[in-house]
């Protein structure tokens, strides 16, 4: 199936998801050891936003779920799950948990949402595990029950990634954009402006203030263009991003290093339109992409295609979902049977070399210090029009942390 049949069917799939799984958790809240050859059984919540502007790349997290869910029974563990809808607000993404331990009495949960910060308080207050991602806001740093397969970040540290690559590509310029509404966004946004600058290259244009979800892009594009830039990166979803830079072009702009934060199954969910537009464009992704073809990515194709019929690039919810439900299998094998949440927490404390099954740059620790502290490693490819072109000296590349914060 095509990506852009994906996006359309996914939403209705989840639909039925939910269903399945309510239907299928009575035995929600435990991890139970085996018996006889019975696998160990974990009912897990998964809150996502299948509606509202951050759907545009988080309706493939059930995607994600599944993959990691074949995963884990071929590790011996039957792993359940309850699809939750933040539907991109902060309301909402808390009455998801409230129903998820309230009434589903779920073991873990998996946050891959773009306003999870509003839940995770309530959560932690309830000694619920959080396996997911961190690109929300900076929880994740200080809460020691939440686990993230996302590099650890915080975002308002500054490294010297992004200006070194702007400037290794041969960008002289650097515009930024981040999302009002999203902390990690906006303080991202900030960041790679200082970045850029550390680099000895210039941060012409900075707008942490971008309405989420965005197209309208017009007054963006004509300050960016006065400002001079010749490379931008936008940390926002592809919708907002690829707008920006189509519109820079068309006014004219030579863009030499336009980035977009995605994997590389993100742009491909747009289309053939999206396609066309984004030709040239660098994709920063956090994840070993397909072109590698290493052991890991050739695994996780694999689940994905056996799991939901997904022969794509996979996108980055799914990257997430998948390793999310995988690093609760690994905290799962280390807490041994009967673990309660309590303990799985105290287990998943304890890894402090999680690979994501070799998808990631460098390893994870899951301890509770030191999170934020180190640069995250990048993987960069260019979409040339007809396929990704692995860039010489990005897979992948590891900068350093600078001691700034913005």
């Amino acid at each position: 199936m095509s990506r852009s049949g994906l996006r359309l069917a996914a939403l209705a799939a989840a639909v039925g998801l939910i269903a399945a799984a309510c239907g299928s958790s009575s035995k929600a809240g435990t991890s139970s050891g085996a018996s006889g050859t019975a696998e160990p059984t974990v009912t897990i919540g998964v809150i996502t936003d299948l509606t509202g502007p951050a759907s545009n790349t988080s309706q493939f997290t059930p995607d994600g779920i599944k993959a990691g869910v074949a995963l884990a029974a071929h590790e011996g563990y039957d792993v359940k799950y309850v699809m939750a809808d933040a539907a991109t607000s902060p309301a909402q993404a808390l009455a998801a948990a409230q129903k998820l331990v309230q009434q589903d009495h779920v073991f873990a949960v998996v946050g891959l949402s773009a306003v999870f910060f509003s839940a995770a308080a309530y959560l932690h207050s309830h000694g619920v595990p959080v396996i997911g991602a961190d690109y929300d806001s900076t929880e994740w740093l200080t809460t020691d029950s939440m686990f993230s397969v996302f590099p650890y970040e915080d975002f308002t540290k500054v490294s010297t990634s992004i200006g070194e690559i702007t400037k290794l590509l041969g960008g002289t310029n650097l515009a930024t954009l981040g999302y009002s509404i999203s902390p990690s966004s906006a303080a991202t946004a900030k960041s790679y402006a200082v970045s850029a600058q550390d680099a000895g290259i210039r941060a012409g244009y900075v707008n942490a203030n971008v309405p989420f979800g965005t197209t309208n892009v017009g007054p963006l594009v004509l300050a960016m263009k006065s400002a001079g830039i010749d490379s931008i990166f936008p940390v926002t979803d592809t919708n907002t991003g690829l707008a920006t830079i189509v519109g820079l072009r068309q006014e004219g702009v030579d863009l030499k290093v336009p980035f977009l934060a995605e994997q590389n199954g993100d742009l491909l969910a747009g289309g053939a339109a999206t396609m066309e537009e984004a030709k040239g464009v660098d994709l920063v992704g956090l994840y070993a992409p397909p072109e590698m073809d290493t052991a890991a990515t050739r695994e996780l194709a694999s689940y994905l295609r056996s799991a939901d019929g997904v022969t794509t690039a996979p996108t980055l919810n799914e990257y997430m979902g998948y390793l999310s439900v995988d690093a609760l299998v690994e905290g799962l094998k280390k807490a041994g049977p009967n673990a309660t949440p309590a303990q799985f927490i105290q287990a998943m404390l304890g890894i402090t070399d999680y690979t994501g099954r070799g998808l990631l740059g460098s390893p994870i620790s899951f301890a509770a210090s030191g999170r934020g502290d180190s640069a995250p490693c990048t993987f960069i490819t260019q979409w040339t029009g007809t396929g990704f072109k692995l860039l010489p000296g990005t897979h992948p590349y590891c900068g350093k942390m600078t001691g700034q914060k913005v």
